[in-house]
């Protein structure tokens, strides 16, 4: 080994695997885990100190049976073995793992032979639940497969105790926090009731890494984590929770750190986010600086997703058969993308899946009627992975404009939205309409406050 080698921590980072989702589905009930596969077989290969994951492990807090056991396989497959571990624990390990009935990082303890350690947050979808506040990681945890960290113990207070790890001359400070609800998260860091422990000796030669999961993307006043909030002092941040993949380590130039967020290596939902390559990183850190080497994943099912807007093509909404011609063109499209899909993103590993997620978000605005989907999708059988849900039919809202000369106009809610409004909230857009309003159209019975918080509760029901 070189001296630089000695010097270098190398750390696979992943984040929201998701083991279990879909299970029961016959096509899709095992991608999670082939995938998971995988990443484990990578941290092999890239001979890795050990493996990060942020959060959501499990898509479920109470995991089947047959999740938990195929999880528990894998781990002891992949990361238990005579592999010599060459990073030292320097912290109080009784504080960094208080919550286990193991107080011990399992690679120094002399009842496992450990290859790869694993250390885990939780998600919110694996969150400490129920009599004894346990979760699913914590089965794990006991079972000496994986190092849990990053439990919160009171709901008033956090306090983030690092582990501190240690190869040759490089020092890892490894900062933990497992999700906690957004809103009472946001309101502790505006409290000042969230505090970072640094390490006392030489507290500039580590380098220091958070790993969270929590809203990156603000989806309400409360409901995210800004980014400013964080402590200044942190070198990199891995953010999980977001499933799009922006594993590329992004300057804040704000807080002076760094943040990278790997995403899920499986799609969980058929949204634009999960339509990016997925990917895992591996993480060098020699001293201060560190690399991040992304590794793109050959088992990821392929997907592909695109919009159709029907007023922008040749289809006639008064015509007799509309609603025939329409499924035939929508037909002919989904075709296009199966083909894309197919071209584009199929890898060589042969344990890939072929048939490919596809979802065309058809627009309908203008007069255009939805066809039947059951009896479309069966066309689509053996060709696509998710048939019965190919085709979601969306229709603009549309609203009267004002403009300041007191003229007005019937447009897109979408356009307002996309040309004026720019917000990404209900109450604001609430607010922004009254205040374009003139007088005649100005609340009398209700508040704006009042109307954008019903308006928010409305949305929400039928989301």
């Amino acid at each position: 080994m070189s001296k630089d080698e000695e010097n270098t921590m190398r750390i696979l980072v992943a984040t929201d695997c998701h083991l279990g989702y879909a299970e029961k589905d016959p096509i899709r009930g095992n991608d999670s885990l082939v995938t998971f596969e995988e990443i484990l077989q990578h941290a092999q290969k890239q001979n890795v100190d050990f493996i990060l994951l942020g959060g959501d492990l499990f898509h479920e807090n109470k995991p089947s049976r047959k999740t938990l056991h195929n999880c528990m396989a894998l781990l002891r497959k992949y990361c238990m073995g005579s592999k010599p571990c060459q990073i030292e624990y320097l912290s109080d390990q009784s504080i960094n793992f208080a919550d286990s009935h193991f107080p011990i990082v399992n690679y120094e303890d002399p009842n496992l032979n450990v290859g790869i350690p694993v250390f885990s947050i939780h998600g919110n979808h694996d969150d400490p639940a129920g009599g004894g506040s346990l979760c699913a990681v914590d089965l794990l945890s006991v079972a000496g497969l994986v190092n849990y960290f990053g439990k919160s113990r009171t709901v008033d207070k956090v306090v983030i105790n690092p582990i501190l790890l240690q190869k040759g001359e490089t020092k890892l400070a490894l900062f933990g926090l497992g999700s906690i609800r957004d809103e009472r998260l946001h309101r502790l860091f505006l409290s000042k009731s969230v505090s970072m422990l640094r390490p006392r000796e030489d507290v500039e030669s580590w380098f220091n890494l958070l790993v969270l999961h929590q809203n990156r993307a603000k989806h309400d006043a409360k409901n995210y984590i800004p980014e400013k909030f964080l402590d200044a002092f942190l070198d990199l941040v891995i953010w999980g929770h977001e499933h799009e993949c922006r594993i590329e380590p992004e300057w804040n130039s704000e807080q002076n750190y760094y943040i990278s967020q790997p995403g899920s290596p499986v799609a969980t939902s058929l949204s634009e986010g999960e339509t990016v390559r997925k990917h895992i990183g591996v993480l060098d850190i020699n001293h201060k600086s560190f690399k991040m080497s992304k590794i793109a994943l050959e088992t990821v099912r392929p997907f592909v997703m695109e919009d159709l807007v029907l007023r922008e093509t040749s289809l006639d909404p008064d015509s007799g058969d509309i609603q025939k011609q329409i499924e035939a063109y929508c037909a002919e499209k989904i075709e296009t993308m199966i083909a894309r899909a197919l071209r584009e993103q199929v890898s060589q590993h042969k344990r890939q899946p072929t048939l490919p997620l596809i979802r065309l978000r058809v627009d309908h605005t203008g007069g255009f009627e939805p066809f039947a989907l059951h009896r479309f999708s069966q066309g689509f059988v053996d060709k696509v992975a998710n048939p019965t849900d190919m085709i979601h039919f969306i229709k603009k809202k549309q609203v009267i404009k004002a403009e300041k000369d007191g003229t007005t106009f019937v447009t897109d809610m979408a356009d307002v939205l996309k040309e004026e409004l720019e917000v990404s909230r209900v109450e604001d857009l609430v607010h922004e309409f009254f205040i374009r309003a003139d007088e005649k159209n100005k609340l009398v019975l209700l508040t704006e406050e009042g109307l954008g918080h019903s308006v928010k509760v409305r949305s929400w029901t039928f989301r």
